[in-house]
């Protein structure tokens, strides 16, 4: 699919990840519609769509990803869907299952069906490496068995499902990508990366749940965007679920040791450790190489690029709100 000139939906593209891959849509695209309903699950939101409420390109849309017949309307006037709204966090759909499920298996069925009934040309989803649960084998490639360990993966599970049955029964062009731990600029403060660095900025010690030897495969948001675009305009892609991790096993407690140095504060502040919540599991690794043979993508920002990069915008919007105190920064 070409994008030039295209028009797109965004469900969740206030948030993270959808924010920037509107700004990416944003420079071919004829006219990019966010939805988001601005959940109090996390803030800052607003600061990510500002710099482009004036671009006449750019419609928000603040609503819910339940509000079908809103959506439906919204569809029939857009080439392709991005479906990136969800409710996100392990921990939180431990403690609240029903909300979780809702908005992702609900929310996704109501995309698949707004899709089917406007006629829209492709679906990109945004799944989770959430479904793998604890690795059989690992690096984990497409085949690898989905056995989720909370409620949050069971339910990108579920979602995934049903992409499969609106492709093979109604005919939608669907694509699913498992993102694998994604960070950068404007990335959630739930989220480890953003947490830990939050902390040190305090003069405060980060906080480690389990022993810090679980590892996670980090994906720079750029490196995600770039594949999700290319999900859209790659032919010959329909039904296809494709991993999008960066390929590196990173231990937590090595990471913290990461930010801890980047951010000046060897020997100031040192880790505490905690239990491991449930829902958590010790390893995600990526077999990406699917993405590379069929959506010619490769990821290019290594973690020691990437938290740099974050780091940059961390301590530029520290600065800016006047917060906590100056953050050195060996960048």
């Amino acid at each position: 699919m070409e994008l030039e000139g295209i028009k797109a939906l965004i469900t969740g593209g206030a948030g993270f990840v959808g924010s920037h891959l509107a700004d990416e849509l944003l420079k071919t695209a004829s006219l990019v519609i966010v939805y988001d309903n601005f959940d109090p699950f996390y803030g800052g939101k607003e600061e990510n769509v500002a710099h482009n409420l004036s671009n006449p390109k750019y419609k928000l849309v603040r609503a819910d990803i339940l509000d079908f017949s809103l959506l439906l309307s919204l569809a029939k006037k857009v080439d392709v869907i991005f479906h990136l709204a969800a409710q996100p966090g392990v921990r939180f759909s431990v403690e609240n299952p029903q909300r979780t499920v809702k908005v992702n298996v609900d929310g996704t069925l109501n995309v698949l069906m707004a899709a089917k009934q406007a006629g829209v040309r492709k679906v990109v989803f945004a799944s989770s490496s959430s479904v793998y649960g604890n690795p059989s084998y690992v690096p984990m490639d497409e085949e690898h068995p989905r056995r989720p360990t909370s409620p949050y993966g069971a339910s990108k599970v579920a979602a995934e499902e049903y992409c499969r049955v609106f492709n093979q029964v109604y005919g939608v062009n669907v694509v699913s990508l498992r993102y694998f731990s994604v960070y950068g600029p404007r990335q959630r403060p739930d989220q480890v990366i953003r947490v830990f660095a939050e902390r040190v900025a305090r003069g405060e010690s980060p906080v480690i749940y389990g022993s810090g030897e679980q590892t996670r495969d980090f994906t720079y948001v750029m490196d995600v965007v770039d594949a999700t675009i290319r999900a859209a305009q790659s032919d010959d892609v329909e039904g296809e679920v494709f991993n999008i991790g960066f390929g590196a096993e990173v231990k937590i407690v090595d990471l913290a040791e990461k930010i801890i140095e980047l951010m000046g504060a060897k020997g100031k502040v040192q880790m505490i450790f905690k239990p491991a919540y449930k829902g958590d599991f010790p390893r995600t690794l990526a077999d990406n190489r699917k993405a590379g043979e069929m959506l010619g993508w490769r990821p290019k920002v290594s973690l020691d690029q990437g938290l740099k990069l974050f780091l940059a915008w961390f301590n530029a919007r520290k600065s800016e709100k006047g917060g906590s105190r100056s953050v050195s920064s060996a960048l």
